[in-house]
């Protein structure tokens, strides 16, 4: 079966079976031999079945396929590779939460995914929280001066089950001074069933201030009926839509596909909001580009899309000060 870390604890999930690491193989159109079986460790391996269904077995370099597939790349040395890619060692007030900017932090609720990407830059998975550690990091939010903001992050937050986020929702209400939560999931991606009514109504009723969600779509294919039945439904519930993606060398640097990517989200009401320098993150070296490749990329992109669906094109800076503007990024 797929190294699936959910079925080992008493962790309660929350999400659609995966299928087997065989199975999937035979979705993919790929071999199933060592090399890939020692890539496949750098990362657990989890396969919706409704995400697979995206790949064209057919086409050696399917996009989607790209980055659900372990390489034997992976394994090779690394040598522009960064411990902390995103310096939030630097930034860690607790295991479980990071503090990057002085109105807003960020708290990881677990490691798991309903799909563990392979340009993930959270590769070294801390472990799930371990039992009050939760408690603990709400404690010290709540003593950390001027937080107007709580993101909530992981992993993938929508793999806990309703009850357990409506009360944590209903814990970060009591913080003084904050003013929003939002939450970054790839769940109406990976697993939009996973979005259900009883899900929203959760959220809603945990949720004591405005709640925002930024979904992480990486290509115009993930833009499925499951996926839009997802967005309508926290949609209609007032919670307020953003997207994030990363730019990946082989999967989506192409302006028109982008493009394709943000108007079709954009007419989804999902307000594209960034677009991501993928990060030096060890084992993740197929999918960056240069910076000059970038920047092309985003000026032709400019021409294709209105401007409320242009992404803010940002690198998460390695010192841990967080992000900026690619075009004003001078590395040293």
């Amino acid at each position: 079966m797929t190294d699936d870390p959910c079925s080992k604890t008493r962790f309660r999930w929350a999400g659609s079976p995966a299928i087997s690491l065989e199975e999937a193989a035979r979705r993919l159109g790929v071999s199933l031999d060592e090399t890939v079986r020692r890539a496949a460790r750098r990362l657990p391996l989890r396969f919706p079945e409704s995400y697979l269904d995206l790949v064209d077995p057919a086409d050696p370099a399917d996009p989607i396929r790209a980055i659900a597939w372990p390489a034997p790349e992976e394994i090779e040395e690394d040598p522009g590779a960064l411990e902390d890619p995103v310096g939030e060692n630097e930034c860690r007030l607790h295991r479980l939460v990071i503090q990057k900017y002085p109105d807003r932090a960020l708290l990881l609720l677990t490691s798991r995914c309903h799909f563990y990407c392979r340009f993930c830059f959270r590769a070294d998975r801390g472990g799930e929280p371990r039992p009050g550690e939760i408690e603990e990091a709400i404690e010290i939010l709540a003593r950390r001066p001027g937080l107007r903001e709580i993101i909530l992050s992981g992993g993938d937050p929508l793999v806990l089950p309703d009850d357990l986020l409506e009360g944590l929702l209903g814990s970060l209400g009591r913080l003084e001074g904050l003013r929003s939560v939002r939450i970054h999931t790839r769940a109406p991606v990976h697993d939009p069933a996973r979005v259900d009514d009883a899900l929203v109504d959760a959220l809603v009723r945990g949720a004591p201030r405005p709640l925002w969600m930024v979904l992480h779509l990486t290509h115009p294919r993930e833009l499925t009926p499951a996926f839009d039945a997802a967005v309508e439904r926290l949609r209609r519930a007032g919670i307020g839509l953003m997207s994030q993606s990363v730019l990946l060398r082989s999967v989506n640097d192409d302006p028109e596909l982008l493009a394709t990517l943000f108007r079709g989200l954009y007419e989804r009401q999902v307000r594209p909001y960034y677009l991501h320098h993928p990060d030096r993150t060890a084992g993740t070296a197929r999918f960056r580009l240069s910076i000059e490749r970038g920047l092309a990329i985003v000026r032709a992109l400019r021409e294709r899309v209105p401007g409320p669906a242009f992404p803010h094109y940002v690198i998460d800076r390695p010192d841990g000060s967080g992000k900026l503007p690619v075009m004003w990024w001078t590395p040293s």
